[in-house]
């Protein structure tokens, strides 16, 4: 069993960076691949970006590629997402994830683990 704690999220403005922090614990951190996923009101919930258990292979959404960095610290059991040049519509709820992956996964049923979400806001 994975536990996953959001961390980091909330009030800013457009153009804005938040980083968002997710620590684990439980079992083997490090074979895991770990996905972030956002659900704004009214909308299923989303991929954002994800990373193999070695770091070596980040994915992301079209939405968010070029301004979110996903990254992975296996010694601290925690993964980052950097979110930079914020727009009011990446306005949501953001979830860390854990599936039993070595491969890239981009859906939800693909993750066997979820943290509580932390919610994230950027103003206009």
């Amino acid at each position: 069993q994975v536990q996953l704690v959001e961390s980091g999220g909330g009030l800013v403005q457009a153009g804005g960076s938040l980083r968002l922090s997710c620590a684990a614990s439980g079992r083997t951190f490090g074979t895991y691949a770990l996905g972030w996923f956002r659900q704004a009101p009214g909308k299923e919930r989303e991929f954002v970006a994800t990373i193999t258990w070695s770091g070596g292979t980040t994915y992301y959404a079209d939405s968010v590629k070029g301004r979110f960095t996903i990254s992975r610290d296996n010694a601290k059991n925690t993964v980052y997402l950097q979110m930079n040049s914020l727009k009011p519509e990446d306005t949501a709820v953001y979830y860390c994830a854990a599936a039993n992956t070595l491969v890239v996964r981009t859906t939800t049923y693909d993750y066997d683990h979820w943290g509580q979400g932390t919610q994230v806001t950027v103003s206009s």
